[in-house]
């Protein structure tokens, strides 16, 4: 019996905001903060699929590197564009030269914060929203974990109303659910959707 499973279009390439999404937002005032819950599984898969990465964030470089420090060095860097400042597209577009991406198709930037995620949807690409980290929510990993669950909803929600009426096309909690969600966006390329 033939397969008939759909052939799924592949990925281009995958932009990541650093603090607040690859890095803990609490990295901002602790240099010692490392990467978010499933950042560093999240980036494996992608580069074992062969997927190009890479980070972006308007930190100045001497406080941006030493954040990115633990994740892996084949994740290029592009710090803040020489052009106009997010939410304009130039920092996106920036950074997928530096990939060497030919294409928008296929082309996904997941971001906790809402001018870069803006950034990305005026650049073309699909983006995928982080609610519970992030400059919505304003938490570091830890001081998230020490909220009740009522208090922790009430954020994630607020957030992914904000995050939705910004536009963007997914939103997931944190990097520990990026491969459902990258699978789901596959899926809406299958059948033809855009960003």
């Amino acid at each position: 019996m033939p397969d008939t499973a759909p052939c799924v279009p592949a990925f281009t390439a995958l932009l990541f905001g650093l603090s607040g999404c690859l890095v803990d937002f609490g990295a901002r005032t602790e240099p010692e903060a490392g990467p978010t819950p499933g950042a560093l599984q999240a980036l494996k898969q992608l580069h074992h699929q062969g997927v190009p990465c890479a980070w972006l964030d308007e930190l100045k470089e001497e406080l941006a590197l030493p954040l990115a420090a633990p994740l892996p060095q084949w994740v290029k860097a592009v710090g803040a564009t020489d052009g106009n400042p997010w939410p304009a597209p130039d920092a996106c577009w920036q950074a997928l030269m530096h990939l060497n991406v030919s294409k928008l198709d296929g082309c996904v930037l997941v971001s906790g914060n809402p001018r870069l995620l803006q950034s990305g949807l005026n650049a073309g690409l699909w983006t995928v929203g982080l609610a519970s980290c992030g400059s919505l929510c304003g938490l570091s990993a830890p001081e998230w974990a020490l909220l009740e669950s009522r208090e922790r909803d009430l954020l994630r929600g607020k957030a992914t109303l904000h995050l939705f009426a910004l536009g963007v096309h997914s939103v997931i909690d944190h990097l520990e659910e990026l491969g459902t969600c990258l699978a789901d966006i596959a899926l809406r390329r299958y059948k033809g959707e855009k960003p």
